[in-house]
């Protein structure tokens, strides 16, 4: 007859010196999943925009966000769903800020002057931003084709670009034909190649780019050229 075995008693889960069990996340983690979540995402920002899509490493950004890799892909799926996640939040937090500017309430020279110095002033203390543009167009926006939460996001955006430009029109300041896409593409465009191409244009022409003075000029010549293609002549 066989010899019946005891049931094992379960070995005790191993804890760091801390006394956090190790592969576990914090209980308070644990009992905030909007917070587990801003966490994650905070750290993947991190991660893609200093290592692109392809260097960067699920690993790093769970011990960064202090989770472990269970809960992430429980959360956000895998790499690629992650870093559509992070691409949409960085959108919503420009999208938001510009509307906090408040444009539809004042003349709309003055709204296109402070859309082009926001622009300017967003890209420059958000370097990881223009990173993370440069990371996605990398893999042709793939990821963000799949995005219903962006397209959604700069509807309004759109709108309110227009709205100014009707304003313009209405008082006799602007021209009319103005496309809002376009003129956001060339304002954006205007900042992001500057910052993105700094160092190697200022190489070629011996300046330093970045200086307060050439930021100063940068951003008065930026807004004298987009004023000078809207104003009525």
């Amino acid at each position: 007859m066989p010899t019946m075995r005891a049931p094992s008693t379960p070995k005790p889960a191993k804890a760091d010196p801390s006394g956090q069990v190790v592969g576990q996340a914090p209980a308070r983690l644990r009992r905030d999943p909007l917070r587990t979540q801003a966490r994650i995402l905070e750290a993947a920002r991190t991660e893609f925009a200093s290592h692109g899509l392809g260097g960067a490493r699920v690993d790093r950004i769970a011990d960064e966000a202090g989770v472990n890799k269970r809960m992430l892909y429980h959360y956000f799926g895998n790499k690629d769903d992650l870093f559509l996640a992070v691409l949409e939040a960085a959108y919503a937090d420009i999208r938001s800020a510009e509307v906090a500017l408040h444009l539809s309430e004042v003349d709309p020279p003055e709204a296109i002057r402070r859309l082009v110095r926001f622009t300017w002033d967003y890209y420059l203390a958000h370097p990881e931003f223009l990173n993370l543009l440069n990371s996605a167009n990398l893999h042709k926006a793939r990821h963000l084709e799949k995005s219903a939460k962006v397209r959604t996001m700069h509807s309004p955006f759109v709108a309110m670009i227009e709205e100014i430009l009707a304003r313009g029109r209405k008082s006799g300041v602007f021209r009319a034909g103005v496309d809002p896409v376009q003129l956001y593409v060339s304002i954006a465009a205007l900042s992001y190649f500057y910052l993105g191409n700094s160092h190697t244009l200022g190489a070629i022409f011996g300046r330093d780019l970045l200086s307060p003075r050439a930021k100063a000029e940068r951003l008065a010549h930026m807004t004298e050229l987009v004023l000078g293609y809207l104003f009525k002549t």
